[in-house]
């Protein structure tokens, strides 16, 4: 991801972020009898200026056909171009719909992290506060499906929203959670050395 935005002006979002506790509502639903709402089965159509991109064309095909996961892997790719030359609207919108289509598809693994990347691109926009949502539902399927690089990327960026919103001890809090996430499933080191900056270490020098 780019680095992060300096503040300014709210971001015109593509989509809203997810309810709170959806999952925990849903559970608690099951356990006295009440049918959850039904799922969203279909997606509103893609803004003009999105369809006449070329972007959008092995994405369309995808869809078209109701291949959900060559679409969630289009709708992705699509989201990290747009992340590189700062469009935020784009990619929000791109980013939701892979979301959407890898839980239609039952990628668990994949939906969350969708959802890491949306939060990642917020928080690169500027918006710190509406990322941690994303980070917590990342965070949370990721702990039920014993992802721990998942888990500790999303914490790991949690940790930084919370430094960019001046919650110094709860970003160095959430860095030891994700370190010790990232180094027990022997994570890359460039993402240690992220987690340590942010705990406030210094960098090793070999």
């Amino acid at each position: 991801m780019q680095p992060r935005a300096r503040r300014g002006p709210p971001v015109p979002w593509g989509a809203p972020p997810p309810r709170p506790l959806a999952k925990v509502l849903v559970r608690a639903r099951s356990l006295f009898g009440t049918p959850p709402p039904p799922a969203r089965t279909s997606l509103p159509e893609l803004p003009v200026a999105l369809l006449r991109s070329e972007l959008a064309t092995p994405y369309l095909a995808a869809q078209a056909v109701g291949q959900h996961p060559d679409a969630g892997a289009a709708a992705t790719a699509a989201m990290e171009q747009a992340v590189t030359q700062r469009d935020w609207w784009p990619a929000d919108i791109w980013g939701h719909r892979a979301l959407w289509h890898y839980e239609r598809a039952g990628m668990e693994l994949e939906a969350t992290r969708a959802a890491r990347l949306i939060g990642d691109l917020r928080s690169a926009a500027g918006d710190p506060a509406s990322s941690r949502r994303y980070y917590a539902e990342a965070i949370s399927e990721a702990r039920d499906l014993a992802a721990e690089r998942e888990q500790g990327l999303a914490a790991l960026g949690m940790g930084r929203a919370a430094l960019d919103l001046s919650a110094v001890t709860t970003a160095r809090r959430l860095a030891q959670v994700a370190m010790e996430l990232l180094e027990r499933c022997g994570a890359p080191a460039d993402e240690l050395d992220a987690a340590r900056q942010l705990r406030g270490e210094e960098k090793e020098v070999s």
